[in-house]
């Protein structure tokens, strides 16, 4: 489902990709996949507790809070920061001077320069940022929707940009719990594969991603 803007790009580098330079050729938008634009935001309308064994948590924050289950062919990071991405705020599309923390992402496994995919968690107890929380950015390609995860209501909205030869989109999920602000990204971003020299395999598809990004996200919990 790749929602793409056509808006310049805001972010100053999407990828930090040595040794790629796009020619006058390649330069480009790249094109949606025509994938179900709601395939990510109704994957999650099932139920996320369904499972009849407690599954082995990944990451918990302290009680009351957000946790994930562990998800399998994902690698759990406690950060943000890739040599691959330069996207490395709290949420996507943070507004400047929003100030919160990354709290875990999984990195879709073989996540590359060329095609990178991670759901993404973040907070923010800003009270500027609580007040917003819910409130889509410029950035929104979608109208908004509101969707459970986890027994907690969630405002969701599909975001993106692109310039050039790079591009990134996403579902975004956000949510008002404890006083806090929670951000759930599930970020697809990536290089067209034909301005390497010679042109590059992708790790995966885009839509194989979004896939893989909408399934994990049934590894939320919450701990009380």
């Amino acid at each position: 489902m790749p929602i793409l803007s056509t808006r310049p790009l805001l972010l100053a580098a999407v990828l930090a990709s040595a040794g790629c330079a796009p020619s006058p050729e390649s330069a480009g938008t790249p094109q949606p996949s025509g994938a179900d634009p709601g395939a990510a935001k109704a994957a999650v309308a099932t139920d996320v507790h369904a499972e009849s064994e407690a599954p082995t948590l990944a990451f918990s924050e302290t009680p009351p809070g957000i946790a994930l289950a562990a998800v399998p062919g994902t690698e759990l990071r406690r950060d943000f920061t890739r040599t691959y991405l330069a996207l490395d705020g709290w949420k996507l599309f943070a507004a400047p001077g929003s100030t919160g923390s990354p709290l875990a992402a999984l990195v879709l496994d073989g996540s590359n320069e060329v095609t990178a995919a991670e759901l993404r968690v973040g907070r923010s107890d800003d009270a500027g940022a609580v007040a917003d929380c819910l409130t889509p950015p410029a950035e929104a390609t979608g109208p908004a929707d509101t969707v459970d995860i986890g027994g907690v209501s969630f405002t969701y909205f599909p975001v993106g940009d692109a310039a050039m030869s790079h591009y990134v989109s996403a579902d975004s999920y956000r949510a008002v719990q404890h006083g806090r602000c929670y951000a759930i990204d599930l970020v697809v971003a990536g290089t067209r594969p034909e301005v390497y020299d010679p042109p590059r395999t992708p790790p995966f598809s885009t839509e194989d991603a979004r896939d893989k990004l909408a399934a994990a996200l049934k590894a939320v919990r919450w701990v009380e």
